[in-house]
């Protein structure tokens, strides 16, 4: 089974036309045999991303169908931090995402090993938990989600761990 990501703008950003377009995703992954796995939302309903799991290679979404104005992917991740299992298990709820544009020069291995190296660090920020990251395969960025009291308290946690940020939007809590 192989993990996707697909990042989702709704063509209309308010809560109950977002919580209509993640069930028209759930429908379209299901129809072609994958399972939503997870879909977070960032503040103001602007944009949706969607992890869904996949036996062989995931198909595109059609945008105009799920009540989206633009779709990017699917793109092959890799999760970092729980195993999946535990994750459908408990789906836990992340109040912050962390997008990373991947440096060129950095490869998978090279990241892996740099995360794994630096994850003790967090515990310099104790009110921040590090929830769990999906890194494309392609190595185009990360997404990272961490349930925190606040922004800036993300931000000393991504100091901690001398991570950089380029975005840091808050998520939405849909059920």
């Amino acid at each position: 089974m192989a993990l996707y990501l697909y990042e989702v703008v709704p063509a209309d950003p308010g809560r109950d036309a977002t919580e209509l377009l993640i069930k028209e995703v759930d429908t379209q992954i299901g129809a072609a045999g994958g399972d939503l796995i997870e879909a977070q939302v960032t503040a103001g309903y602007r944009r949706v991303f969607v992890i869904a799991e996949y036996d062989g290679t995931a198909p595109p979404l059609d945008p105009a169908t799920a009540g989206a104005d633009q779709v990017a992917g699917p793109d092959p991740v890799r999760l970092v931090g729980p195993a999946l299992d535990a994750l459908k298990a408990a789906r836990p709820t992340a109040g912050y995402l962390v997008e990373w544009d991947l440096p060129a020069e950095l490869d998978m291995d090279t990241y892996l090993a740099r995360k794994a190296a630096k994850a003790p660090q967090y515990a310099e920020v104790p009110e921040v938990s590090f929830l769990r990251t999906y890194v494309r395969e392609d190595m185009a960025k990360c997404l990272c989600f961490y349930d925190a009291p606040d922004h800036d308290a993300v931000l000393r946690a991504r100091g901690a761990v001398q991570t950089p940020v380029d975005r840091l939007p808050g998520l939405e809590d849909l059920p």
